[in-house]
């Protein structure tokens, strides 16, 4: 059943254009954000939702990985025997990390900026800040298509890590996962600056 539904979604997959692709995408972004922005509490419930979903999984990712190499650290230098799997369970958690940190960072707005042009010319923040987060829409949006097709290649493989034997594409899977959260994300910011920017001038 599995197989023949993995050939049924390559067969149609082959007949989708690039551009019925983007047109695709590019609707989906924009249902998100009217919905977004019309339906508040909506919004406010996936920002519950995400928030809880980084903080607890970061959480609890960053402690075992803390937790099991501490554990090597002291078998290694006590007892002079080591885990073979600490360090690729570290690795596959810094993986973890980094992808999903990526949301957390757009909604603390920690992401890395250059203001050196806003700083020259401070008329351009509104505009610059737009073209921003319309590059992280558009990198998302990459990220989580081909995170698809990553995670679709190594079903089909049935591959695994060498140590934990964990299946490859449970990590690929990160990568839709992150694309949709950055867009989530992404469109949330994009909606408190429009609104931001109505209130002060409503106020002026």
């Amino acid at each position: 059943m599995t197989q023949s539904f993995a050939q049924n979604f390559s067969k149609w997959y082959s007949t989708v254009s690039v551009y019925q692709e983007i047109i695709f995408y590019l609707v989906a972004v924009a249902l998100l954000l009217v919905i977004f922005y019309k339906f508040e509490r909506l919004n406010a419930g996936f920002d519950k939702v995400l928030s809880w979903f980084e903080d607890w999984t970061l959480y609890l990712a960053v402690m075992v990985g803390l937790l099991s190499l501490l554990v090597n650290v002291v078998l290694r230098y006590g007892f002079h025997y080591s885990l073979s799997w600490s360090e690729e369970l570290i690795r596959e958690i810094i993986i973890y990390t980094t992808f999903v940190g990526c949301s957390a960072a757009i909604k603390n707005r920690s992401m890395i900026t250059i203001d050196a042009l806003v700083q020259l010319v401070p008329r351009l923040r509104t505009p610059l800040t737009f073209v921003s987060h319309i590059s992280v829409l558009i990198f998302s949006v990459l990220i989580a298509r081909l995170g698809v097709e990553f995670a679709y290649l190594q079903a089909q493989t049935f591959q695994k890590t060498i140590i934990l034997e964990i299946p490859l594409v449970l990590l690929y899977c990160i990568l839709p996962l992150m694309g949709f959260m950055m867009i989530v994300r992404t469109i949330q910011a994009i909606i408190k600056d429009y609104s931001e920017g109505r209130a002060k001038k409503a106020e002026a």
